[in-house]
């Protein structure tokens, strides 16, 4: 059996002005490599890496992306103008150096690394990311994170069907020079060139493949720090080896990465015993068991939690379209006994959509989630005072909903305790768990073929709009139908109007959250974080607060 290594999802891009993350880095990844260590230091004489993740991998097309586990693959196998350093930074890649940015914020002139290549052996040239981009916002590739595209030129009027992807701001003025065209400036836009999104492609190699691209790794191509091999499209395991190739390879340690999905922390963890695995993932009582481990770690994550309440099916309004009923709903359970009894794993209590620590008011430094407060706090009396309204408005005296949830073993028990919660304390509520693998769980959501689920998001960006965006009405992510012509009001004015008006800007989205939570458009559970166990001999896995959850360009095994 091939060994490997887990995570779980999420997406993420730290943001380079005007929400308070910090400036970028000059340095780039090669130079920050060396300084930390070279290969003459007490490595192993095996740089294999086993990993587990907790869910299979949906696509391996970078347009079609939309989870935490294709975007920690992409972040291996492929990069972009940049990448996240160790402390989640945008620094150049493919570029070769910062960005040439107009004045008015409205034209960014990128250098790109002569002699890179993909593993086809082609040039990685400017064209590669005209192309990309432009499948990206054509609407007949239907990528649902085109949206991030909005600010470039003619993008908006291309995904609505009303321009050609030819005229989008996107120019290779020579193969090695690559200029994009604004509409309007985009605060986080350098940021946004880390995440896989952004990445090019290869043209020729994509048309050849047809419908067949990125559905397995013989359908993919590469020019990352290392190439893919072993997925089929449906297998649970894959491997990355170091790619010979790649522009920066001598700075790439690991020899291989062998990757397989286990869902059963149990399972996991004999294989880590064992020696099989370098790194597991812990839930519940097993995260309580090895706290004080030496091998024990807890990563944060600008990750959100929360429940997503359909108010649509099949065309028809749902029962959740109910006001009072969401409401019921999300003040019938105990935040504090679910991250500490039920999770354990450092994870904590959220209070609103945005997480904590992902944007700063750029006046004040008051973080987001703290200027913002806390909403549809846990309160069994008004849970059912909300219920017997809901009752009356809809006319009934019980009510069974389905709870959608994958299949993982964590997933598993968050969804028990849900439904252990919400009956005891919705007196005629019954709820009927589904518990399916996540790539069903990410394909009923888009169908809308569910009551209400556990859902979650992790910043792309840091910047509180990667959020509270999700909901406006037409947003391919509003996987829901809540809608509320006030709240997408404020959010447009975030992102046009006042994109350049800090004070005015941070303001709108602290109001758009107010209006989504006072409706109980969503309903928070946790803001995620991650206990593993991992060998005291794995050194330099770059863990991301925002963007691609990990980065394995700069891992290597230390001699034990």
């Amino acid at each position: 059996m091939k060994n490997k290594k887990w995570w779980q999802l999420s997406a993420v891009v730290l943001t380079a002005g005007l929400l308070a993350a910090c400036g970028n880095s000059t340095e780039t990844d090669a130079e920050t490599s060396s300084k930390d260590k070279t290969k003459g230091e007490n490595l192993a004489e095996e740089q294999v890496l086993n990993l587990v993740e907790i869910a299979e991998l949906p696509t391996g097309d970078t347009a079609l992306a939309t989870d935490t586990v294709s975007f920690t693959v992409f972040n291996q196998v492929n990069e972009g103008l940049y990448r996240l350093d160790k402390d989640s930074q945008p620094i150049p890649a493919l570029a070769t150096e910062e960005a040439t940015v107009s004045e008015d914020g409205l034209e960014y002139t990128f250098k790109l690394r002569e002699g890179a290549t993909w593993s086809n052996g082609d040039p990685v040239t400017a064209k590669d990311f005209v192309y990309a981009w432009q499948r990206v916002v054509n609407p007949d590739t239907a990528a649902s994170y085109s949206y991030l595209f909005e600010g470039i030129k003619n993008a908006a009027a291309i995904m609505a069907g009303e321009a050609e992807p030819e005229t989008l701001g996107a120019e290779a003025v020579n193969d090695y020079e690559f200029k994009v065209t604004m509409e309007k400036p985009v605060p986080y836009f350098i940021s946004l060139m880390a995440f896989p999104t952004f990445f090019p492609q290869n043209q020729a190699f994509v048309e050849e493949q047809g419908e067949r691209y990125g559905t397995s790794a013989e359908t993919m191509i590469f020019n990352g720090p290392f190439t893919f091999s072993e997925w089929d499209g449906t297998n649970l395991n894959w491997t990355y080896e170091k790619n010979e190739d790649y522009w920066d390879v001598e700075n790439v340690i690991l020899d291989e990465i062998n990757v397989e999905v286990i869902k059963e922390t149990s399972t996991a963890l004999n294989l880590y015993d064992s020696g099989q695995l370098d790194r597991v993932n812990l839930t519940g009582e097993f995260a309580k068991q090895f706290q004080g481990n030496e091998d024990y770690v807890v990563e944060t994550e600008a990750r959100s939690s929360y429940l997503q309440f359909n108010q649509e099916r099949d065309g028809q309004k749902t029962d959740l379209a109910n006001e009072n009923l969401r409401k019921a709903l999300a003040v019938s359970y105990d935040h504090e006994l679910l991250v500490n009894e039920i999770l354990a794993n450092g994870s904590q209590e959220l209070g609103g959509l945005v997480p904590a620590d992902l944007a700063a008011n750029p006046t004040t430094g008051k973080d987001f989630r703290e200027e913002s407060g806390d909403y549809l706090a846990y309160d069994k009396e008004a849970a059912v005072e909300y219920w017997e309204k809901a009752k009356a408005e809809l006319g009934v005296d019980s009510l069974e909903l389905e709870l959608l949830g994958d299949d993982d073993e964590s997933n598993k028990k968050i969804a028990a305790y849900m439904k252990d919660q919400i009956e005891s304390n919705l007196p005629g509520v019954t709820i009927k768990v589904r518990n399916v693998p996540f790539k069903v769980r990410l394909e009923a959501q888009t169908k809308q073929d569910y009551d209400f689920a556990l859902g979650g998001w992790g910043a792309d960006f840091a910047d509180p709009v990667n959020f509270i965006d999700l909901l406006m009405t037409d947003s391919p992510y509003n996987r829901s139908s809540y809608s509320n012509e006030e709240f997408d009001k404020l959010v447009d004015l975030s992102k046009g109007e006042n994109a350049t008006d800090v004070d005015a800007r941070w303001k709108n989205l602290l109001d758009a959250e107010k209006i989504l939570l006072d409706e109980a458009g969503v309903a928070p559970l946790f803001q995620r974080a991650a206990a593993t166990l991992q060998k005291t001999y794995v050194k330099d896995i770059y863990n991301h607060q925002v963007g691609a959850k990990y980065t394995y360009k700069n891992a290597y095994i230390e001699a034990h």
